[in-house]
């Protein structure tokens, strides 16, 4: 909109009253009708979303199936497309790293909004001694109280859907039958006066491979994912070999470690002791490999020019235009 453009927006169909909230704030602040249009729907309305000719560019954020559908529908129709899709975000934390801050850390960005955003640190990998913060990182875990969104104090919601909270238990099981150790289980949680909502506890499944469903899958719930490494290197390597590449942390008092990791990791936003290193709006949300499909990233320099399309005009104004009797044959730009 600030580009000039009007603007068409789809929620997700699952969670759609936040963008109408939003709809109206706008409309009540003195936005002209049509500014801001909203449409509902389901396939038909992502269809008409990538075929329809008035529509010249296409922002999504969502699932990779949906993201590459999108991606690939709406380019073959001559549009732009950028698409931010699923994520593993490892948090890297190292021995010397401040452990109070660390610990609180990892339990606010793994468990908060209930572990639904896109930049949820759902993966913690321990580096060395750090491994022995385990339990203390289970107990202040088990602290946080789930309730109602609404509920004063409630520091865990609900999941969107039964699908979600059935998806998400399903992920859990699936880490316990391949070998991995449920230190925290939150799947039987009772809330009082919502006994039959979509809650899961705040959940830590420790001793997971590389290899397991629930660490190749995007879980999207309140599941912190455990792994161990012995050096900042195999850390490294670990992160890198994950298809997603959208967002990482490293924990650690030591600029050089610092350094070395932000350099050498392959994902778009790195946190240096930042938990959820969503960049501020001035600058790209830089999601790469499995986490994004497009040339042009989100927000700072790099939106502008997502909603902006380049023209380039070129004149001469010359008074002996109107008297020269032969034609040149070289290009306008050079010479005379």
């Amino acid at each position: 909109m600030v580009c000039g453009n009007t603007y068409l927006l789809k929620p997700s169909e699952r969670v759609p009253g936040c963008a109408m909230l939003l709809a109206k704030m706008l409309q009540d602040a003195g936005a002209p009708d049509g500014t801001l249009n909203i449409i509902h729907g389901q396939h038909a309305a992502v269809n008409f979303i990538c075929d329809h000719p008035a529509i010249k560019a296409i922002s999504f954020v969502g699932s990779n199936q949906a993201g590459e559908y999108i991606y690939e529908r709406g380019s073959k129709n001559g549009k732009r497309v950028q698409a931010n899709m699923g994520a593993k975000n490892h948090g890297v934390v190292m021995p010397d790293a401040n452990k109070e801050n660390t610990l609180n850390q990892l339990v606010g960005a793994a468990f908060g909004a209930a572990g639904q955003r896109c930049m949820a640190l759902s993966t913690a990998i321990l580096v060395g001694e750090a491994r022995n913060w385990l339990p203390e990182l289970v107990e202040r875990s088990k602290a946080l109280r789930v309730n109602a969104g609404d509920q004063p104090g409630a520091d865990v919601g609900p999941l969107i859907s039964p699908q979600a909270k059935e998806r998400v238990c399903s992920l859990i099981q699936s880490g316990v039958d391949e070998g991995a150790k449920l230190l925290l289980d939150g799947r039987n949680v009772k809330v009082k006066g919502y006994e039959n909502g979509n809650f899961v506890g705040p959940t830590i499944l420790s001793s997971v491979t590389t290899e397991m469903k629930c660490y190749t899958e995007e879980i999207f719930g309140p599941v912190l994912i455990v792994l161990e490494a012995d050096s900042l290197d195999d850390a490294i390597r670990m992160v890198n070999k994950n298809v997603y590449g959208n967002g990482t942390a490293i924990f650690t008092t030591n600029g050089a470690t610092a350094r070395k990791y932000t350099h050498k990791v392959d994902v778009g936003q790195v946190g240096v002791n930042v938990p959820i290193p969503v960049p501020l709006p001035m600058f790209s949300f830089t999601g790469s490999r499995g986490s994004f499909r497009g040339d042009i990233n989100f927000y700072g320099k790099q939106g502008i020019q997502f909603y902006t399309q380049i023209k380039t005009v070129t004149s001469q104004w010359k008074a002996e235009d109107a008297t020269l009797k032969s034609p040149a044959v070289t290009m306008p730009t050079m010479g005379r």
